[in-house]
């Protein structure tokens, strides 16, 4: 529906509705005969016959119970009647009524005023109706208020109209995915998804079952029903759904796994329920669930801590729809997660989910692309090298590189500069790996003599081992969390062998072992290193199998089920050996660093007083004092390690 056609919706403000209520309780009070402004006096009947008397009343009302009397304006003068000769304003009450009284006897009453009309005593009388307005608001009034409320929280509860078909409440278990065709106006296509070659393709595969699904069928195949998209956040998932939204020609349901989630039991089901229906009628068409994990989950794993049974009922209704298929009805489910080991095995299996799509971080050549992409918008200098900058983002994600890129452009306009450059990504790099710079934290020169002695242990021993990663920079400015920082030159291994993560190891406790070897002592300083060390050693004993006294064992449950487990896949006594050898592995190489740096003393401290006067330094200062490392690749790219 275009935006013209839209139907306008009117918002009733909720301060009409206080305002309603108010006037229902002023109209109350005026027809069910209460106060009014001028605030008449309560009187006897004896004083009133005493006041008709004196010849001071102009006129009654009255009605079976009650009477309203006016008096006459020179009456009002007199001392007796000051205190209903003025209204609630202090203003000159001439109208009245200025009494009111019980009259008991009607009848008697109304002779008493006829008698008194015929001796002049009063000017006029009037009866009135008993009015029934009152009683009859008084009734319905707390009943209106709860129905009103009743209307206001089911509306608030279906999603205030956002539930499809105009927020009812009897449509809260319809499908809330929004629905992309050829009409919308969907910009994302496969050109604008860099890098992702193997994904792509499947993709692009999938797309092609829905607009010509004869060519498989005719020769006996089926259509896929399922495809799951598995990967690192930030990799591009929702990004390639996306695109196949702009690239199919067919309807194309989008939405997220806790659309399904509600607050009432079975609306989960039916909304499920009501989606896929709504597919099968526009069929060929697409529903992509993004975050399916939220519905996915294996059931009955987590019962003893409270499950979520509508979450499991859902669950149910998704795969009991999912298998329902027909061979011919051309709806082809995606779904993406970073979680996949916590889906349940029956969602998994082929039949639902007949592939599963694995999108991983970029390598250098997709960084590249990746580059290009978000390179577009911005105005850079001439000559700015991608190349160079997809060696600076290892591991990045593509999400990553997009904050890159906007990172940059945020630092050249903070220095008032007309393009962004080579300098503004580097900075970009180091502010989002690191942190935001401080430089202005107070450090003492004792204090700053430690961090630059540590950060130059890091250099040495990295520049000195084969296997360890050659150093970029290194800087002791606070950045962060951190009080100094080192960039590296890390190679992308597909596989790693010990000595590579031996000589890795002993990199990182280069840090320490250089206070030990200049002060004698160490600091607090070597958390961040001792953590990444010690999850290295125990992925080394526990996880790869690469010590010789556990051997070829593996703890390590590529599934995610040893979560719900109570107990360790290992005996009290392997737990035992596995602390041991982890502690041998990391005691080794601190060892191993120590003697590293002990027989390096001179050019450390060399290292260090060039770090304190500069306070950055980079490879080509190594290369002084070292001389050039022989172990260098000419295909190596860099990493930040903090």
């Amino acid at each position: 529906m275009s935006k013209d056609n839209k139907p306008n919706k009117t918002r009733v403000s909720p301060w009409l509705i206080y305002g309603g209520i108010l006037v229902i309780f002023l109209a109350i009070n005026f027809f069910g005969g209460g106060t009014t402004w001028n605030d008449p006096k309560p009187t006897s009947l004896s004083k009133f016959y005493k006041f008709m008397d004196d010849n001071e009343v102009d006129k009654v009302v009255f009605n079976k119970s009650t009477a309203k009397v006016f008096l006459k304006e020179e009456a009002l003068t007199k001392k007796e009647h000051e205190k209903v000769s003025k209204d609630i304003f202090d203003k000159p009450n001439k109208k009245g009524p200025h009494y009111t009284l019980e009259i008991g006897n009607s009848e008697l009453f109304q002779k008493k005023l006829d008698e008194a009309l015929q001796a002049g005593k009063i000017n006029d009388y009037n009866p009135e109706p008993e009015s029934m307005w009152g009683d009859v608001l008084l009734t319905l009034l707390p009943i209106l208020i709860l129905v009103a409320l009743w209307i206001f929280m089911m509306r608030r509860m279906s999603g205030g109209g956002a539930a499809g078909g105009g927020g009812q409440i009897f449509n809260i278990g319809k499908s809330k995915a929004k629905l992309f065709d050829e009409k919308n106006d969907i910009k994302v296509t496969f050109k604008d998804v860099a890098g992702l070659e193997g994904a792509k393709e499947e993709i692009q595969e999938i797309v092609e079952f829905l607009r010509n699904p004869e060519k498989y069928t005719n020769i006996g195949g089926k259509i896929p029903k399922g495809a799951l998209l598995v990967g690192p956040p930030g990799t591009g998932k929702t990004l390639l759904a996306k695109a196949v939204a702009g690239e199919a020609k067919v309807p194309f349901f989008s939405l997220s796994g806790s659309d399904f989630v509600e607050m009432f039991v079975g609306v989960g089901a039916s909304r499920v329920r009501d989606l896929f229906k709504q597919a099968k009628e526009k069929s060929p068409a697409i529903i992509f669930i993004d975050e399916i994990d939220a519905v996915g989950r294996a059931r009955g794993k987590n019962n003893f801590s409270g499950s979520n049974d509508e979450r499991e009922n859902t669950l149910n209704q998704l795969l009991t729809e999912m298998d329902g298929f027909g061979t011919n009805t051309n709806v082809i489910v995606l779904a993406a997660t970073n979680r996949a080991d916590v889906l349940d095995k029956a969602l998994m299996r082929a039949g639902r989910f007949d592939r599963q799509i694995y999108v991983d971080l970029p390598d250098i050549r997709e960084r590249k692309e990746i580059f290009e992409v978000h390179l577009k918008p911005l105005k850079k200098s001439e000559g700015l090298d991608t190349d160079f900058l997809a060696k600076q983002t290892p591991g990045f994600s593509g999400a990553d590189i997009a904050n890159v890129c906007n990172e940059a452009a945020l630092i050249a306009a903070r220095k008032d500069k007309k393009a962004v450059d080579k300098q503004d990504f580097l900075d970009a790099v180091d502010r989002i790996v690191g942190g935001l710079e401080k430089k202005n934290k107070i450090i003492s020169k004792e204090e700053k003599r430690a961090i630059a002695i540590h950060e130059a242990g890091h250099a040495t021993i990295s520049w000195m081992l084969e296997h360890a990663h050659p150093l970029v920079k290194v800087t002791i400015v606070p950045r962060g969390q951190s009080l100094g920082a080192a960039w590296y030159l890390p190679e992308e291994r597909l596989i790693v062998r010990p000595e590579q993560m031996l000589d890795e190891m002993c990199a990182t406790m280069g840090g320490r072992a250089a206070e030990k070897v200049i002060f004698d002592k160490i600091s607090t300083g070597a958390l961040s290193d001792l953590e990444k060390v010690t999850k290295q050693a125990r992925a080394m004993v526990t996880i790869y199998g690469l010590n010789d006294k556990l051997g070829n064992i593996t703890y390590y449950d590529s599934s995610g089920q040893t979560e719900y487990n109570f107990s360790k896949p290992y005996s009290e006594e392997t737990a035992r050996t596995i602390d041991e050898e982890i502690s041998t592995l990391i005691e080794t190489q601190y060892q191993r660093a120590i003697t590293i740096l002990g027989e390096n003393k001179d050019k450390l401290i060399k290292l260090a007083d060039i770090l304190i006067e500069k306070e950055v330094i980079f490879k080509d200062d190594l290369e002084v004092i070292f001389g050039k490392r022989p172990f260098d690749s000419t295909e190596a790219e860099v990493i930040t390690e903090v």
